[in-house]
C-alpha cells in the first residue's frame, strides 16, 4: 500500500524545510549598568594591574599557595564528581543524537524442536505415517527502522541535551573556580591565624617578663600584692587566647587537607613553618558588568539551563503531531536445513510505514507543555537572579577589599603608636611615675592593635580572593573560535552566544 501523493509531498516538504515546533531560543537580555559602582579611582589605585586573571593565584607571589592550588586541581573530589557529571551529560547527548539516526539490528536463530503428539496439531500431523516429530528452523534477519523527525521533536530533544551538556561543562569550571578560591581562602586564613598566634605568644612572653619584674619588686617590698595579682590575671588572660587560635589553625588545616582530597593531617607539616600573610595583588581593570555574562561559569550554567528548558517546550509540543517511522526487514528463513538458509526460496523481505498519533491524549500533552513552560519561566528568573547576584558579589568583594586595606593601614599606624606608648609607660612605671594599671592598659591596646592589624591583613587578602572569584577568574575564554579554554586542564567547550537552534538544524 502506497501513501497518498498529497501526504507524501507534505512529508517530503517537512523534511526538507527542517522546521521544528516550539520557540526558537534566543539569549535573554539583562539590563546592567555600564560599570561597577566600586570601580572608582580609589579602587584602581589598589595596586598594579593583574594581567593574568586565568591564574590569578600566582599574583600573590606565594609558591606554597600555588603548589596547594595545583594539588587541589589534581586531587579534589568535587572536581572528580563534576567531571563525572560531564560524562553523564555526554552520554545523554549521544543518545539524543542517536535518536535522529536510523537503527539496525541483526538477529539469527537456529532451533530444534520435538512436537508433542497430545496437542491437536500433533494429532493431525501424526496421522501421516511419514511424520517426523523432530523439526529444525533456521532464520537470519537484518532489521532497520527510522523515526522521521518531520516536526522537529527529536531535534528539540537534541538541543536540550546539547545545552545540558554545555551546562555540565560550565558547571565543572564553576566547581574548579570554587575549589581554587576555597583553597586560597583556607591558606590565607591559616597564615592569618598563625600571625595572630605569634602576636598572642609574644604578648604572653611580654606579660611573663612583667610578672617576673613585679615578683622581684614584691619580694623587696616595692610592689603591692594587688599589682602582683593584676599582672598574674593579665598573663592568664593572654595565655587563654592561645588555645583558641591554635584550635582555629587545626580546623583550617584539616579543611584544607580535605579540599586537597587527602585525610586530615596530610599536609599539616608543610604549613607548620611560619610564613607571612600573602600580599594583596593589584587589580586595575575589573571590566564591565556585561563581561560577567561571558566570564562567570555559573552564569553560563544558568543560561544553558534556560536554553535547555526552551528546547523542551518544543519537544513537548511535538506530541501534538503524528510520529512517522519507516521499517524494513531483509533476511532468510527455512525449516529444511541450514544449507538452504540463504537460498533463493528462503529469502524474505518487508517494508513498513508506521504512524503514531496521540489523538485522544491532548489533555496530557497540554499538561506537559504547561510544565515545560513553567520550567522555562523558572529558569529565566533564576538566570536573571544569578546575574544580579554576580554583580552583588563583585561590588561587595571590591568594597570589602578597599575598606580592609584602609583598616590595615590605620591599624598598622596605631600599632606603632601603641608600641611606643607601652615602652614609655613601662619605663615610667619603673621610675614610679605611673601605676601598673597604665602599663597593663597599654599592653591591652597594643595587643588589640596588633591582632586587629593581622585580622585586617587576612581579611584584605581574602577579599582579594573573593574579588577574583566574583569576576570569574580562574579560566580563560578564547573568543577567536568561540571556545572556552581551561588552561589547567586543556579542555575546550563550545558555548554559542546567540543560541543553539539554528546551529543544530
Amino acid at each position: 500500500m502506497h501513501p497518498p501523493p498529497r501526504f507524501a509531498a507534505l512529508l517530503c516538504l517537512g523534511m526538507v524545510a527542517g522546521c521544528a515546533v516550539g520557540p526558537d531560543y534566543s539569549k535573554p537580555r539583562v539590563e546592567l549598568p555600564e560599570h561597577f559602582s566600586a570601580q572608582t579611582s580609589k579602587a584602581r589605585q589598589l595596586g598594579a594591574a593583574n594581567d593574568d586573571l586565568a591564574a590569578w593565584w600566582n599574583a600573590f607571589n606565594d609558591p606554597i599557595l600555588s603548589q596547594l592550588i595545583n594539588r587541589a586541581l589534581e586531587q579534589n573530589l568535587d572536581l572528580a564528581q563534576a567531571n563525572a557529571r560531564i560524562e553523564q551529560a555526554r552520554a545523554g547527548l549521544g543518545a539524543a543524537n542517536a535518536a535522529l539516526l536510523p537503527s539496525a539490528t541483526v538477529n539469527g536463530q537456529a532451533a530444534r524442536a520435538r512436537q508433542s503428539l497430545e496437542t491437536p496439531l500433533g494429532q493431525v500431523l501424526n496421522s501421516d505415517p511419514s511424520y517426523n516429530r523432530y523439526g529444525s528452523a533456521y532464520e537470519a534477519n537484518l532489521n532497520a527502522s527510522w523515526e522521521l523527525d518531520v516536526f522537529g521533536g527529536l531535534r528539540r530533544g537534541k538541543e536540550a541535551a546539547f545545552a545540558d551538556y554545555q551546562a555540565s561543562q560550565a558547571g565543572a569550571i564553576a566547581t574548579r573556580l570554587a575549589v581554587v578560591a576555597q583553597t586560597a581562602d583556607l591558606y590565607i586564613s591559616i597564615r592569618g591565624l598563625q600571625a595572630r598566634l605569634e602576636i598572642a605568644r609574644h604578648q604572653v612572653d611580654t606579660r611573663q617578663q612583667l610578672l617576673t619584674t613585679i615578683e622581684h619588686l614584691n619580694a623587696k617590698g616595692l610592689a603591692a600584692e594587688l599589682q602582683l595579682n593584676q599582672t598574674q590575671g593579665a598573663l592568664n588572660q593572654a595565655q587563654a587566647s592561645v588555645p583558641v587560635l591554635q584550635a582555629g589553625i587545626d580546623t583550617a588545616m584539616n579543611a584544607l587537607d580535605v579540599m586537597l582530597g587527602k585525610a586530615p593531617g596530610t599536609y599539616s607539616a608543610q604549613l607548620t613553618k611560619l610564613a607571612p600573610i600573602p600580599e594583596v595583588p593589584g587589580l586595575s581593570d575589573m571590566g564591565a558588568p556585561a563581561d560577567l555574562l561571558r566570564r562567570r561559569p555559573d552564569l553560563i550554567v544558568a543560561e544553558r539551563r534556560l536554553a535547555a528548558s526552551s528546547a523542551r517546550i518544543g519537544e513537548a509540543m511535538s506530541e501534538y503531531y503524528p510520529k512517522l517511522s519507516v521499517a524494513a526487514l531483509l533476511g532468510s528463513a527455512t525449516s529444511v536445513s541450514s544449507a538452504n538458509l540463504f537460498s533463493n526460496g528462503a529469502s524474505q523481505a518487508s517494508a513498513a510505514l508506521g504512524l503514531r498519533w496521540r489523538l485522544f491524549d491532548f489533555g496530557r500533552i497540554n499538561a506537559q507543555i504547561d510544565l515545560a513552560k513553567g520550567q522555562e519561566a523558572e529558569a529565566l528568573a533564576a538566570y536573571r537572579q544569578s546575574v544580579l547576584r554576580a554583580c552583588e558579589d563583585v561590588e561587595s568583594a571590591v568594597s570589602a577589599r578597599i575598606n580592609r586595606e584602609q583598616q590595615s593601614t590605620q591599624l598598622a599606624q596605631g600599632e606603632s603608636a601603641y608600641a611606643k606608648a607601652r615602652a614609655t609607660s613601662f619605663a615610667a612605671y619603673e621610675k614610679g611615675v605611673v601605676s601598673l594599671i597604665e602599663v597593663l592598659d597599654a599592653d591591652e591596646h597594643l595587643l588589640a592593635a596588633s591582632d586587629g592589624r593581622a585580622q585586617a591583613q587576612t581579611e584584605s587578602a581574602r577579599a582579594a580572593v573573593a574579588t577574583f572569584k566574583a569576576l570569574g577568574g580562574g579560566w580563560q575564554r578564547d573568543d577567536s573560535d568561540a571556545r572556552v579554554v581551561s588552561k589547567r586542564a586543556g579542555t575546550r567547550m563550545f558555548f554559542p552566544d546567540p543560541g543553539i537552534s539554528k546551529e543544530l538544524q
